[in-house]
């Protein structure tokens, strides 16, 4: 709340600085007391009724003194200045006639010339100049009274007329020579129509230069400004609404800008020459300001919690109908123009309104920051409908392109504001997500550590009861046959001491295979050489050692050191026992995705036919395929024996 607090007061601050500002930008400013002209120049008016071909002729003799580049302008005296003091008569400045509400025009009561005469006393050395404003009347004409009774044109304004409303004049004026110099600002209008004439200011013309220039930033510069600006945020919250069809503030906020952009085009173009062309340029610019008023409403009620759909829709019904109705279509004669603004203002009231309820009711700090925007949008467009409808303040200037730029910079901080609880939301999103899955991570770590330590369990139990099992039947079998024999006295002493030896030898292979070897197959044989050299050598064989080195085996457990152990004793037991050798050759090699075993002797050899099925050999078979090997026997009678073991690297299967 604190935060809120803050955050509004600042906005507070920043809207009632901007309000100071555009009314201080509405006053003239003054020169300094040194120079003449602090005051406007009085004014005398003077009124001629004319025809529309009265009109159309005095247009073209301007053009045509332009051409003619001459200083007298030789005119009818029915289209010249009244001559007659009478006919002139003090007119307080600025002059208005207001703007109906919704008037028939009616083009037969023709038009009227509007003389404003402002005089410059002799005896002025510094170079003086007209400024006028504002002006809203049909294209200017700026004249002179020669010394010789004539007049001359300063300035036809005809070229500019378009623009006439939205651009002040000025005009550097000659010298006023000893007699001092007569102007003539020459305005026609419609007659009994809208017109609007801002004071007329004669001065120092750098002074009134300074003047001109300073209305002319803000009167056309800024706002030309703020719509450009307004135009690219709207293409990039376009590009935005493109991607994400589902985040329709994007979309609304381009079309605000686009609708902005419609409503500010006589800044970038000049208006159609067909009088057609006119009707539907200016109820373009008109309407357009109900689709602004519109889609920023529409845009504002989307951060609200709750969608008034009734109140939307109502608005939207409003719009449309007031723009239908106010088309060039039919009733070209009817003056809308402040029906569609009194129609807009009333739905910007309304919706701000509306607006102001919910953003109280929700305490929507977004809301709250674009309604205190609207609300000053709203004021300043109250302010501008008097001055276009000439009801007060004639000579400001529109206010609505800056009010605008605070609604647009309103709807950012909003968008701004709902990106960043987006990404903050995500982001708590993911810290819970990151809090379970730690959570989720110690109670699997701590399951885990029970896993591990209830398979190491099993495996310790697995491992006992293998030993047992194989000294059961390995150990136990020959030490008890031995004790049979032994009691029957069948067995003589030196069987008894090979049996012996056979078991010790048998105890001792299984205890080596139950030494952690790191996957090493060349440690595990180096071993079982130590076992066995010593009865090797008894027995009179020599070992021929041909082991090279080998890559680890993943998969080489205890269980399968003891297979490969017993494999490679049978082998050597055999040829003590049965080939009658005198050399023995142990042999390893590396053939990529397997390594080999051999057992190599130089023996008498034996039949394969007649051994293949016996139980010594099935059973050393079925050792190799437990280790996912193959085993393979070749000999012949008087050529020796060899016995390969194939054992593959990466066992499938193996963890």
């Amino acid at each position: 709340m604190p935060e809120l607090g803050l955050l509004l007061r600042r906005w507070l601050m920043l809207v009632l600085l901007g309000s100071c500002m555009l009314a201080q930008a509405q006053r003239l400013p003054q020169p300094a007391p040194r120079h003449a002209g602090d005051d406007a120049a009085p004014a005398e008016l003077a009124t001629t009724a004319w025809r529309r071909d009265q009109l159309d002729a005095w247009w073209s003799a301007l053009r045509r003194q332009a051409l003619l580049a001459s200083d007298r302008l030789s005119l009818p005296a029915d289209l010249l200045p009244p001559e007659a003091a009478a006919a002139w008569q003090p007119v307080a400045m600025p002059d208005v006639r207001a703007r109906p509400g919704a008037a028939v025009v009616q083009d037969g009561r023709g038009y009227e010339m509007r003389w404003y005469r402002v005089h410059v006393p002799a005896g002025v050395d510094e170079p003086q100049a007209l400024y006028v404003p504002r002006l809203v009347t049909l294209s200017a004409a700026v004249l002179a009274r020669s010394p010789d009774g004539g007049w001359r044109l300063l300035l036809d304004n005809q070229h500019a007329e378009r623009e006439q409303w939205v651009q002040p004049l000025w005009l550097p004026l000659p010298g006023p020579g000893e007699q001092g110099l007569d102007i003539v600002v020459a305005l026609p209008v419609p007659a009994g129509r809208y017109h609007a004439v801002s004071r007329l200011w004669v001065g120092p013309r750098e002074v009134l230069e300074k003047r001109w220039q300073w209305r002319v930033r803000m009167q056309t510069g800024l706002p030309q400004a703020v719509s450009l600006t307004l135009v690219v945020l709207g293409a990039f919250a376009l590009t935005l609404w493109l991607r994400r069809r589902d985040e329709a503030i994007y979309g609304l906020f381009a079309l605000v800008a686009l609708s902005w952009m419609v409503r500010n085009l006589h800044y970038y173009v000049s208006q159609p020459a067909s009088t057609t062309g006119q009707d539907w340029f200016w109820w373009a610019t008109h309407a357009s300001l109900a689709w602004v008023m519109l889609t920023a409403l529409l845009f504002a009620l989307r951060f609200a919690c709750r969608r008034a759909r009734l109140l939307e829709r109502g608005l939207v019904t409003a719009v449309v109908l007031v723009s239908v109705v106010s088309m060039p279509l039919w009733l070209r004669q009817v003056d809308m123009v402040v029906l569609q603004y009194g129609v807009t203002a009333a739905v910007a009231a309304i919706g701000t309104g509306w607006l102001a309820v919910l953003a109280w009711r929700e305490r929507c700090t977004e809301l709250r920051v674009m309604v205190l925007a609207m609300v000053g949008a709203v004021a300043v467009g109250g302010h501008d409908l008097a001055v276009l409808a000439g009801w007060a303040w004639p000579e400001h200037f529109f206010g609505l392109p800056f009010a605008t730029l605070a609604v647009m910079l309103s709807f950012l901080h909003a968008v701004q504001r709902r990106y960043v609880g987006t990404v903050e939301q995500v982001q708590a999103e993911n810290s819970q997500l990151q809090e379970d899955l730690d959570e989720q991570v110690s109670v699997l770590q701590a399951q885990n550590a029970q896993l591990r330590e209830v398979e190491r369990q099993q495996a310790l139990l697995l491992e006992r009861q293998r030993i047992m099992a194989d000294m059961h039947d390995g150990l136990g079998s020959s030490l008890l046959s031995a004790l049979v024999a032994v009691e029957q006295g069948s067995m003589s002493h030196e069987k008894v001491v090979e049996v012996l030896r056979e078991c010790v030898d048998d105890l001792r292979l299984v205890i080596d295979s139950l030494e952690p070897v790191g996957h090493d197959l060349v440690s595990l044989l180096a071993t079982m050489r130590y076992r066995l050299g010593k009865r090797l050598q008894i027995g009179g064989l020599k070992l021929d050692w041909d082991v090279q080195d080998l890559p680890p085996l993943a998969w080489l457990e205890p269980p399968d050191a003891l297979h490969v152990l017993r494999l490679m004793q049978e082998a050597l037991n055999n040829v003590l026992k049965h080939a009658r050798a005198s050399r023995v050759r142990m042999v390893t090699r590396h053939h990529g995705s397997y390594v080999e075993i051999r057992v190599e002797d130089d023996g008498a050899g034996f039949d394969l036919q007649t051994i293949q099925h016996g139980r010594g050999l099935k059973s050393q078979i079925k050792r190799a395929q437990a280790l996912g090997g193959k085993l393979r026997v070749d000999s012949s009678p008087g050529h020796g024996t060899r016995l390969s073991l194939r054992l593959p690297v990466e066992r499938k299967g193996s963890a």
